[in-house]
């Protein structure tokens, strides 16, 4: 019995070590990847200029959008158009309207915006189903983390 646990804790001892040799390497290789995989680009982009039909649409019939930013920590898109009522469970998001009017549902609360309007919206909050005054309403939409496939739960 002895003999087992004298080789387990050698073991753990020589996987512990391996460990501290081997991560510091392994982030440094990672960290490389991922910054091969989606460097950011210098750009202008003149967002008064894009026109709803100009965004791809999305399955959403009502929705356009299109990404302009994409990082391992955020991701920003122009959106037109309007979406039910919804939450993201694992996305903060932040919206800033471009262009339009209207209210929009913010948890159980109906919100006016405008074009200036900034809209915080934590994770797991309920929002969309604009009613719009004048549109269709233009936002920039921020992601932090990146917003999986499956992080959007529509209500009833």
């Amino acid at each position: 019995m002895r003999l087992h646990r004298t080789t387990l804790g050698l073991l753990i001892a020589v996987a512990f070590v391996a460990g501290i040799v081997v991560a510091p390497t392994a982030h440094h290789l990672i960290g490389e990847a991922h910054a091969q995989a989606a460097p950011l680009q210098p750009m202008v982009i003149d967002l008064m200029a894009i026109k709803h039909g100009d965004l791809p649409t999305t399955p959403l019939p009502e929705m356009n959008s299109k990404g302009l930013v994409s990082t391992d920590n955020a991701t920003i898109a122009i959106q037109s158009g309007n979406v039910a009522k919804h939450n993201h469970p694992k996305t903060d998001e932040i919206q800033y309207i471009i262009e339009g009017t209207g209210a929009m549902w913010l948890g159980n609360e109906r919100k006016e915006f405008k074009p200036g309007t900034l809209i915080i919206i934590p994770k797991g909050m309920a929002h969309g189903g604009s009613i719009v005054t004048s549109g269709p309403v233009k936002a920039i939409a921020i992601k932090i983390p990146p917003q999986p496939k499956d992080d959007t739960v529509f209500m009833n």
